[in-house]
């Protein structure tokens, strides 16, 4: 280490924008919190940044490791259907498959069944007279009089992207690439082939992987254009690495070429946090529960280590329905997301029951209590009524609230219910309590795990007001406060690996396959993950591969994943791949079928190199005086309940080993750490505070 090992993350969320800076010599963690500027985004990174480094005294120039950027842009542009002006050419008669989809109704009873536009509309999708065979024979190749005629129409429609998916490209790209290269010389646009977004079999989920990485390719580009001019003007001496949604990090022009795979960027980052502080900590299983300004996002982490999953579906139109959203085939950490955050609406439904999200003011305008001319009750609005949140002292002071404004937004909705407002309040933070509660509970069944007694990590802005509530309702005893709880999912990026996850689709017979053909496949793999990784800054002999099959009995439809090897080459026999396939069929499926041959359908290889250890020093004084609180203040903890006289103390006053009965409240500059009645707390040795519930 330097005596200028100072490093920087950046994490844009729906409401808020994180910035944290860690001093790699002494692990001092400063952080910066700043409303997120959905029109301009790195209005709001400038902003941040700027004043971290005006408030810390750190010169830009001192940074001159990678600066490491997560963001949700991506998926909050799918969702809300704000992405460019993107076109789809595909072969001739599959024009309308993203429309057709997989033919899969999520809901075979619902006769009004609803599905997300495409991110590419059909008056945008066109058709050309190409063809390769399953085996990737080419057996028509693209006429060049038709793609000419194609740019020229592409052109007329003003396209800021395109997307190239045909038939069969998984296993011959050939085609692709001649289209591709034809329509980037003529329109000068971004122009994404499936073959390396998705080259995988199947061509609704490839196809609609290609479709939302070229609507968003208009987006994150200039963005990170611009981001990179601004941070070399400034003399930043560090490059650009961005989060992806397997919980790795490639450089800013890798992200930019293949967008999607940031889709899950900002919530990837918080659980590789968690991973990292479970390791720290010895704590082999915990539910790692973020809940920001915009979403909550629960994460299962189990040996230490998320659950990864091969496709993620994203812009789903009902939360807990799988297939009503885009299945994109990419890498991303298996974790559930739902509408429910601080600024989360509430309002009375059209039976006149209270409903909470999955809509939110987001950071424009905000919840009424940020006097940003947002009218309707939001999450945080119903917190501070409630007493959980001290209006004048939210970011510290530097951005007060206007209970006010919350008030009057509560009596409006409690009009509507015909309920007293605090008991109104209440009932809000009762049901996003639940709808978290709901969601974890979602993802523990789909992992065939029990979540009760279960460790919750809490973290995101307003995670450690609601933790405690979402843990009784878990039926969980213990939930673990981390240090700079606020920007955690900022400071994941900092413990994050370099990775790539590559696959590609090359159906065979485990016994009986060419391995020359295997080989030459897996080196073109080694080849572009070494590619991707040398592109972030490391070098070819820090980077280490690891090799999965997705795998069936022959004549099955659908296939699992089975990781098998690591090293520079494919070294295990086919008797170890086949027993681990078996194994692993057993765990998921309580049995494994004898006397039937086992087809690969795709080769798996993931590269990954380490950053820097980071190891953040200690935040808490360690004097064995009992602090007095700062005063009390009355808080409502639930329906029908009386406000109690609840003590306040700051978080870095607290010495380590300080034990406290709830209720407590616990503030710091971005977050405020709420301990019900019933629960005690201390102080860990690391800073982190640790909520244990009374057995009831």
């Amino acid at each position: 280490m330097t005596a200028d090992d100072w490093r920087l993350a950046v994490d844009i969320g729906g409401t808020f924008t994180d910035i944290v800076l860690l001093d790699g010599l002494t692990g001092a963690v400063s952080v910066e919190k700043t409303l997120t500027t959905p029109a301009e985004p790195l209005e709001a990174v400038r902003s941040g940044i700027t004043n971290l480094l005006e408030r810390t005294g750190v010169a830009p120039g001192e940074i001159t490791a990678p600066i490491v950027h997560a963001t949700t842009l991506i998926t909050n542009s799918l969702i809300e259907g704000k992405t460019g002006r993107a076109a789809l050419v595909t072969t001739t008669g599959f024009g309308d498959t993203l429309l057709i989809r997989d033919e899969h109704r999520y809901d075979m009873y619902d006769l009004q069944i609803e599905f997300p536009d495409p991110p590419i509309p059909r008056g945008l999708t066109f058709e050309i007279g190409e063809r390769t065979a399953a085996d990737g024979r080419v057996l028509v190749e693209p006429p060049v009089g038709e793609l000419d005629t194609l740019a020229e129409r592409l052109g007329e429609e003003k396209v800021e992207s395109v997307a190239v998916c045909f038939l069969n490209s998984y296993a011959n790209a050939s085609n692709e690439h001649a289209a591709s290269s034809h329509l980037r010389r003529a329109l000068g646009v971004p122009v994404c082939v499936s073959a390396e977004i998705a080259p995988q079999i199947r061509e609704y989920p490839r196809m609609i992987t290609a479709a939302c990485n070229a609507a968003t390719m208009p987006l994150i580009g200039p963005y990170l254009d611009e981001l990179q001019k601004w941070l070399l003007a400034e003399g930043f001496g560090g490059s650009v690495l961005m989060m992806l949604s397997n919980g790795g990090v490639v450089s800013a022009e890798e992200a930019a070429r293949a967008p999607i795979r940031l889709v899950e960027s900002g919530p990837a980052a918080g659980a590789l946090a968690a991973c990292w502080f479970a390791r720290r900590l010895g704590e082999e299983r915990l539910l790692a529960f973020d809940m920001g300004g915009t979403t909550a996002k629960a994460t299962l982490v189990e040996g230490f280590e998320p659950e990864l999953t091969n496709t993620f579906e994203v812009a789903r139109i009902y939360r807990f329905k799988k297939g009503s959203g885009f299945p994109v085939a990419v890498p991303s950490l298996d974790l559930v997301e739902i509408g429910a955050g601080g600024g989360s609406l509430a309002r009375a439904d059209q039976f006149g029951l209270l409903k909470v999200g999955p809509e939110s003011a987001g950071a424009d305008p905000g919840p009424a209590s940020y006097g940003g001319g947002g009218t309707t009750l939001a999450v945080t609005d119903a917190d501070i009524v409630l007493g959980l949140i001290d209006p004048d002292s939210f970011l510290g002071g530097d951005m007060p609230l206007e209970a006010t404004l919350a008030e009057g937004a509560l009596a409006r909705v409690a009009g509507q219910l015909g309920l007293e407002p605090m008991e109104t309040a209440a009932g809000v933070h009762q049901v996003v309590n639940q709808n978290m509660s709901a969601a974890a509970r979602m993802h523990g069944v789909e992992r065939g795990a029990d979540l009760r007694g279960v460790t919750l990590l809490a973290f995101g802005g307003a995670g450690p007001v609601h933790a405690c509530g979402v843990a009784e309702l878990l039926e969980s005893n213990r939930v673990v406060f981390p240090v700079n709880a606020s920007v955690f999912s900022a400071f994941g990026t900092l413990v994050s690996p370099v990775r790539i996850d590559l696959a590609r689709s090359r159906p065979m017979m485990l016994r009986g396959y060419d391995v020359a053909d295997r080989d030459l496949l897996l080196d073109e793999l080694r080849d572009e993950g070494r590619r991707v990784l040398m592109s972030a800054g490391v070098s070819a002999d820090q980077v280490r591969f690891r090799y999965g099959i997705d795998a069936r009995y022959a004549g099955q439809g659908n296939e699992i994943t089975v990781w098998v090897d690591e090293g520079e080459g494919f070294t295990v026999g086919v008797d170890e791949v086949e027993l681990a396939y078996e194994d692993e069929y057993r765990r998921v499926y309580g049995m494994a079928i004898p006397d039937v041959a086992i087809e690969v359908v795709t080769w798996r290889l993931s590269a990954s190199a380490e950053l820097p250890a980071v190891e953040p020093g200690p935040p808490n004084p360690t004097s064995t005086d009992r602090p007095a609180p700062l005063g009390n203040r009355r808080v409502v903890f639930d329906r029908g309940a009386t406000a109690v006289e609840t003590p306040i103390y700051r978080r870095e006053l607290l010495p380590t080993g300080i034990r406290l009965e709830g209720p407590v409240i616990v503030e710091e500059r971005d977050t405020t750490s709420v301990i019900r009645p019933g629960w005690s707390m201390e102080v860990a040795d690391d800073g982190s505070l640790v909520a244990i519930r009374e057995r009831q």
